[in-house]
């Protein structure tokens, strides 16, 4: 794979993409040089792009010649392979602990957050989207709140972004910045997400800030392209009654 001291990293990638995301906030956290190459994922993939990821998704990453794909494998490959702030080693004092946390809380989160977001984007305005919106509350209240108490202000105390901030950053800016879009969620939203949800609301508004969760995030731009994806999806849900 090639000497980790100065990797040459090409970054396969989607600034639509929460997923696509993370690889690049464990990039900007762990100051590695790297390129972006920019996919389209409104058209079918072009074969160049299908031989680098049969499956064509994305991110996919070129370390030194050798490619990686899956959001959390590549964002675990670069915190294990560049040793950080991020996370500790196994093999470190408190490591094996330390991990374990994170890992509960990204799966938590994961499991839980990402699938009932889409389905509140997705929700006719009105009862229906009040109810989907409610969901992501309650799940973030029973699933999140109990586990960010010790946040300082980022994850377990820390004063800096830790591995868990990285798999979940790029869903947090999107829950917060898509609520100015009444198209995509209540602006009620961010209000009763700070009133049951303060450990949360706390953190979550920490992590936002974060220049490189920020990096190339265009909220405008974003919430446009998430906004004719809800239509779409309408359409052909109601085009299939």
């Amino acid at each position: 794979m090639g000497s980790t001291e100065n990797p040459k990293i090409t970054l396969y990638t989607s600034y639509a993409c929460p997923w696509a995301h993370r690889a690049q906030i464990a990039l900007r956290e762990l100051a590695l040089p790297f390129t972006t190459t920019l996919i389209d994922l409104a058209v079918p993939r072009t074969p160049s792009y299908l031989a680098i990821n049969p499956r064509g998704l994305v991110p996919a990453l070129d370390y030194n010649g050798t490619i990686l794909t899956e959001s959390a494998v590549v964002a675990q490959f670069l915190v294990d392979a560049h040793p950080s702030h991020l996370e500790k080693a196994s093999s470190d004092e408190g490591g094996p602990l330390q991990r374990a946390r994170i890992n509960f809380f990204v799966d938590a989160f994961v499991s839980k957050v990402p699938g009932l977001y889409l389905a509140a984007l997705r929700a006719e305005a009105g009862e229906d989207k009040e109810r989907a919106v409610g969901k992501v509350v309650d799940a973030v209240v029973k699933e999140l709140e109990p586990l960010l108490g010790d946040a300082g202000p980022f994850f377990g105390g820390a004063d800096r972004l830790t591995f868990a901030e990285v798999q979940t950053a790029s869903f947090v800016i999107r829950l917060l910045d898509f609520a100015q879009y009444e198209a995509l969620l209540p602006k009620n939203f961010l209000t009763t997400l700070q009133t049951k949800a303060p450990n949360f609301w706390k953190w979550a508004s920490a992590v936002v800030k974060e220049d490189s969760v920020t990096y190339k995030w265009d909220a405008k731009a974003n919430a446009e392209k998430a906004i004719l994806r809800v239509e779409k999806a309408r359409k052909e849900a109601a085009a299939a009654k």
